[in-house]
């Protein structure tokens, strides 16, 4: 008889949480679906208007004074950001929810006068102060507003990128490399297929590309493929490095955050009339696309990396992961035509291998080249997303991020990203 209870108490707790966790996150998952929603058709919105009127680059340094001014008017650090939403998983820091329409409104100043970052470093600070928020309307305990938060980045990202199963592994990976937290697995997959569906429901299309051509296996594509991909290791290094440097310089350099914003506008801007394109403001989208179909200038990954740099290390919000997807999928279609390899084809290894490389999270990025590329092809990511992950040591774009088994050995380090 006590037997029978103990396994009719435990089948009851399974049960509760499973409808507790439907219920919790689908909520976290509509919300964040909602908000990923008006801010993707903001940041579109933005973009249109910057390319219609060229003129508004000139503009620049005047917005990052007015983001430095925004962030100080809420009280708010400058350098706030996805490292404090990380650090949130593992500690008891709270995330606050004013930190949502801050990234909103300043992401979006970004994209409308020609910053050159992304969207999924907004997304994950909106999905975690919204996660973060639910959490405490609800009084959840230290243990499940963790797992909330990672249901708010898991949800604005899928509704921003329109791949919920990245965004699921995504969220649940990268907080502390060699330890994925399983029991967000369910939390996670039904906020991203609520936001998902929510951003489906509005008319927004799933970012996808249609490879023309794909290897078939042999010793020599594999071959050329791991050798892309090591190469996109080494520059996932050079990447993180130029940004970690680029942000301490610009800190050092400028102690006040007003001079900081507009110092790198104007910077922004002279290199802008240097190259004589708006290729590298904004997200470049179009130009992922154009290195898909193997068109592609030699200089257009170095370029992108340092516009990104200054722009970031100056204040303006955004993200990394856009112009990670511009730089892999430009030097991928580069290097993987001297290679050998199809340049489509190679622009699309180069676009996860790079991924992988800076945000330290394989598995993600072997569901990522799924969601974006289709199932053909697979076995190749997959050595690519393991080749990059391996060499591109111990570095990463987020600071906060734990390095928590090495990439070499079964043995515990528990050290930062570099």
């Amino acid at each position: 008889m006590e037997l029978l209870k103990r396994k009719y108490y435990s089948a009851k707790n399974y049960i509760i949480t499973f409808f507790r966790w439907i219920f919790f996150a689908g909520i976290t998952g509509l919300i964040g679906g909602i908000t990923g929603t008006i801010f993707h058709i903001s940041v579109e919105r933005a973009t249109e208007f910057r390319l219609l009127n060229s003129w508004i680059l000139y503009l620049l340094p005047a917005g990052g004074i007015a983001i430095a001014a925004l962030y100080k008017m809420f009280n708010m650090n400058d350098s706030t950001g996805t490292n404090q939403i990380i650090n949130s998983i593992r500690t008891d820091d709270n995330v606050p929810i004013k930190l949502a329409p801050l990234i909103f409104i300043s992401t979006v100043i970004t994209h409308l006068l020609g910053g050159s970052a992304g969207r999924e470093g907004a997304a994950l600070q909106l999905g975690g102060s919204i996660g973060s928020y639910v959490g405490k309307l609800f009084h959840l305990d230290e243990k499940d507003m963790h797992l909330i938060v990672l249901c708010g980045m898991s949800g604005v990202f899928s509704a921003l990128f329109g791949t919920p199963l990245t965004a699921t592994l995504f969220a649940m990976e990268v907080i502390s490399i060699g330890v994925i937290y399983y029991s967000s697995l369910f939390p996670c997959l039904i906020s991203s297929l609520v936001a998902y569906g929510v951003s489906l429901h509005f008319g927004l299309k799933p970012v996808h590309y249609t490879l023309s051509y794909i290897p078939e296996l042999s010793f020599r594509s594999i071959g050329a493929t791991a050798i892309l991909a090591a190469l996109s290791a080494a520059l996932s290094i050079i990447f993180c490095v130029t940004m970690h440097k680029t942000e301490h310089y610009m800190e050092h350099k400028f102690k006040n955050q007003y001079i900081q914003g507009l110092t790198g506008g104007l910077i922004i801007v002279i290199l802008t009339l240097f190259v004589g394109t708006g290729d590298y403001n904004g997200a470049g989208m179009n130009i992922i696309e154009n290195a898909m179909n193997g068109n592609v200038k030699p200089e257009a990954f170095i370029l992108k990396i340092i516009f990104t740099a200054i722009t970031i290390g100056a204040g303006f919000k955004g993200g990394e992961i856009v112009p990670t997807f511009f730089i892999g999928s430009t030097f991928g279609c580069l290097a993987g035509g001297l290679l050998g390899l199809n340049q489509g084809f190679s622009a699309a290894i180069g676009l996860v291998s790079l991924f992988c490389g800076v945000v330290n999270a394989p598995v993600a990025s072997i569901i990522l080249s799924i969601e974006l590329f289709g199932i053909d092809g697979l076995l190749m990511f997959a050595i690519a997303c393991s080749v990059s992950y391996m060499l591109s040591g111990y570095y990463g774009l987020y600071s906060s991020q734990k390095i928590v088994y090495s990439k070499l050995k079964a043995e515990f380090i528990n050290i930062n990203a570099k």
